[in-house]
């Protein structure tokens, strides 16, 4: 498959503290790839890299045929092609549930407001939030804004869905809405780079799974051999932790 979003050789420190020693990845287009290792592994920090929201110190990152590691990019522009989200559900308090869905649609895409409206209005009604469009975020549960929150990064119609531990910060009964609405997202060929602890989902659902330890990757490869078979004995360490 051909890659849509490729990094090599990322290498990223904060202070003396090298998070990322020189990692390389790709995603193809359609692929959901779930990235897996302990928390401070640097699985976040690679997301925030690859979508421009840390500066690498190393290694290149093409989206398409683009350089988007090049200092001259707009790197703007090139973030309006990625869909994010966080662990916390990073939704304006002060804006309903529809406005915060339609914002960087009419900003960002300069999309006129009656059309961003249709389209956010009929991905909320897809997920069961539609009678709460005009609802603020704290009339919310915890799943139904982190559900929103996914919402908000596909009404752009983004290339790469980036998605960071976003069941981390639900309570447990919450946590299967928001992967189940992952894993129609992956069954209609969206294009996924999901860090999680979900190991069952990951599982289940992922393409492929990269095992992220220490700043490097150590094994990646079908879930069937990552985490039914892993090579690697740190591989073997970390996933028993899920299975003791």
């Amino acid at each position: 498959m051909t890659a849509l979003l490729r990094a090599s050789g990322i290498r990223k420190s904060f202070g003396e503290r090298e998070v990322l020693r020189g990692v390389d990845i790709e995603l193809a287009t359609h692929e959901v790839v779930a990235l897996i290792g302990a928390s401070g592994s640097g699985k976040s920090t690679l997301l925030r890299c690859l979508n421009l929201l840390e500066p690498i110190d190393d290694g290149q990152i093409f989206l398409g045929e683009e350089d988007i590691s090049d200092p001259r990019v707009d790197a703007n522009r090139v973030r309006a092609r990625f869909g994010v989200v966080f662990q916390a559900y990073n939704l304006f308090p002060h804006l309903s549930v529809l406005d915060n869905v339609t914002l960087a649609s009419r900003v960002v895409k300069r999309m006129p407001r009656r059309e961003a409206e249709a389209r956010a209005l009929d991905l909320l009604g897809r997920i069961g939030l539609a009678d709460l469009a005009r609802e603020h975020p704290d009339r919310l549960s915890g799943g139904q804004q982190q559900r929103a929150a996914i919402v908000r990064a596909l009404a752009t119609d983004p290339e790469v869905l980036l998605l960071d531990e976003i069941t981390s910060a639900l309570d447990p009964e919450l946590v299967g809405e928001v992967l189940e609405l992952v894993r129609q997202l992956a069954a209609d060929g969206a294009t996924i780079l999901m860090a999680t602890h979900e190991m069952a989902f990951a599982r289940d659902v992922a393409h492929r799974v990269v095992f992220l330890d220490a700043g490097t990757i150590v094994e990646q490869g079908p879930p069937s051999e990552v985490m039914v078979a892993p090579r690697e004995q740190r591989t073997r360490e970390f996933l028993a932790r899920f299975t003791a």
